[in-house]
């Protein structure tokens, strides 16, 4: 039997493969539920649930309302025993990934193609960006700064003054950018400047860490559960 530890990063591999660039963001708060995964495309994000042979679906119809608020397409990755069935489960315009186990490994397949999430809510989208990200997309595309109104206000200009389809490219480019080494220094700096608040604290790390490979180079980074490595595809394949 696979695990969710056994399938997270052949899927990784497997997705980097059918899409091309993108970059990984695991266990992301969304709404009441956490996303398993979080695939940033150039264009769009994804949100991906897992449910391995182990897991059951409990909780799934509240995971499915949450994802459905946050992102662009929705896809289930699915162990063998639950391919039969999973379709009862998700939503039609849900994409499902089925996992056999060959040779005690994770074998892919795409069993449905996701499509555009009809019930996404774009200022729930948009609060998945940190303040002065934002401020980034508005300094591009806005005539005012908003420099000192709330996320919550800034979310409503963006959405209110420009175009969805320029929105996600911009969403996507903020979070392909995304430093999470420097993103805490940066936070400060714009609470202390823009919003005169107090800078918040800097978390203990503990000790367990992970080895990621950029361009052949080990590199040693927190375990934040995040891939910072944009990865390419080598070859050009059709996008789902």
């Amino acid at each position: 039997m696979l695990y969710d530890k056994d399938i997270r990063e052949p899927l990784f591999s497997f997705l980097e493969e059918t899409y091309g660039k993108t970059r990984i963001i695991e266990e992301k708060i969304m709404g009441g539920s956490r996303a398993d995964v979080v695939m940033v495309t150039e264009e769009s994000i994804y949100g991906i649930e897992i449910k391995s042979d182990a897991d059951s679906y409990v909780r799934l119809a509240g995971q499915v309302s949450d994802y459905n608020r946050f992102f662009d397409y929705n896809i289930i990755a699915v162990g063998s025993s639950h391919a039969m069935h999973i379709e009862e489960h998700v939503p039609d315009f849900w994409g499902i990934i089925t996992i056999d186990e060959v040779e005690g490994q994770p074998d892919f397949y795409i069993l449905r193609r996701p499509k555009e999430n009809p019930h996404i809510i774009y200022e729930d989208k948009l609060s998945l960006l940190w303040r002065p990200e934002l401020q980034h997309i508005v300094l591009r595309n806005l005539k005012h700064k908003y420099d000192n109104l709330s996320k919550k206000e800034v979310i409503k200009r963006l959405t209110a003054q420009m175009d969805y389809d320029t929105l996600r490219k911009e969403m996507s480019t903020e979070l392909f950018e995304r430093d999470y080494n420097t993103i805490l220094d940066v936070i400060n700096k714009y609470r202390v400047e823009k919003e005169n608040k107090k800078p918040r604290r800097k978390r203990r790390i503990g000790k367990s860490a992970v080895s990621i490979s950029a361009s052949g180079k080990t590199l040693k980074k927190p375990n934040l559960m995040v891939s910072h490595v944009v990865k390419t595809r080598k070859k050009t394949t059709k996008k789902g």
